[in-house]
């Protein structure tokens, strides 16, 4: 076995020691909490397939409610699935410029980069509050077909949030399962939008310089834009980037993130209010919680990529609404027909550029 340039056992011993306690539950509460969780994705898939017109012909990917480090677990082996094809890339650039698989990876330095990913990941498990995991492939059942996807639900960041909105705690545990369930609903209603995200992330890999020259010119460029972000300046992480192509696939990985994460926010926002009183209370203060945080906790957001998720909320909720204005709900869901019909990021800041492009 060739080794790795990424120590995962010593990423996830990272994470797991970088990450922060949850808050303090009661062991009775901790169960409540988790069979909730559980029973509002249940509740939560009619009202989101009505509300969406989205059925899914296969079995719904599974939910798992999950603590910080189930969540980083879960995540680092998706990334392994996922990066798969970079090391691949790598390993095999190292060999033609006659360097044993063994040595380039001891090059790389694969426990400072397990400890940089575990590092991200350890900071990111006390901020995500649910994730669909498109990449994860739970074995066939009897004669079934494997099934693509798991839901993550991370109980104790629902409960550090809630408690920190103060918000009705059934009301919205009930809330993020809508908005979450969305997104299992979106995956499993539309079979080709998994192999489509696998083929983007295949696209970047084979526009991305994989040499030792490459490599010190991204982290070169890292650390330039932390320091412009420190001084105030608006940066953005395709300064990273090292090439056009690279971008030009970025823009549409951008494109199709926002329509999912809006189109979660609409739903949300559609189904809600008849299910959930309180449900306007909790939407303006958790609002507000998403712009909040000091310097680190902005600069760490910037770097993860976390404040360019806040935007693809905003600007994706925006492009479905106007489309939906433009030609109605069942218009806007030729989105889902097929992957040509997704919009690009410049289609997602002018929905008039969409509806012309696939409605004539």
């Amino acid at each position: 076995m060739t080794e790795s340039m990424i120590d995962w056992d010593f990423a996830l011993a990272t994470a797991v020691r970088m990450t922060r306690p949850g808050p303090e539950v009661e062991a009775d509460e901790a169960a409540e909490v988790v069979a909730e969780l559980r029973e509002g994705a249940a509740r939560s898939e009619g009202p989101v397939r009505e509300f969406t017109g989205l059925s899914a012909t296969a079995a719904s990917a599974p939910v798992l409610v999950v603590d910080r480090p189930g969540w980083i677990a879960a995540n680092l082996a998706s990334f392994e699935v996922v990066l798969a094809p970079v090391l691949a890339k790598a390993a095999a650039a190292a060999q033609t410029r006659g360097e044993t698989p063994g040595r380039f990876a001891r090059s790389v330095g694969p426990r400072i980069t397990g400890a940089e990913l575990g590092t991200a990941l350890g900071f990111m498990s006390t901020k995500v509050l649910g994730q669909f995991d498109p990449f994860f492939t739970a074995p066939a059942v009897g004669d079934g077909l494997p099934t693509g996807g798991r839901l993550l639900l991370v109980a104790p960041n629902v409960v550090h949030v809630e408690r920190e909105l103060d918000v009705d705690p059934h009301d919205f545990r009930l809330w993020v399962c809508l908005h979450e369930e969305t997104h299992r609903v979106q995956f499993t209603a539309v079979p080709w939008m998994r192999d489509h995200m696998q083929g983007l992330i295949d696209q970047l890999v084979d526009a991305t310089d994989m040499d030792p020259e490459g490599l010190s010119r991204s982290l070169s460029e890292a650390s330039k834009t932390a320091g412009r972000f420190i001084r105030g300046e608006q940066v953005s992480l395709m300064d990273v980037l090292q090439n056009d192509e690279q971008r030009e696939v970025i823009a549409k990985v951008t494109g199709v993130m926002s329509l999912l994460e809006g189109h979660a926010d609409v739903v949300m926002d559609g189904v809600g209010p008849s299910v959930i009183p309180s449900v306007k209370h909790i939407r303006k203060r958790f609002e507000k919680r998403r712009k909040g945080g000091g310097m680190l906790d902005r600069l760490l957001r910037q770097v993860l990529g976390l404040e360019a998720k806040m935007r693809q909320y905003r600007d994706g909720a925006a492009f479905v609404r106007a489309v939906e204005r433009q030609v109605g709900r069942e218009g806007f869901s030729a989105v889902w027909a097929s992957p040509v019909n997704l919009p690009s990021a410049a289609e997602i800041e002018k929905p008039d550029l969409w509806v012309a492009r696939v409605h004539g």
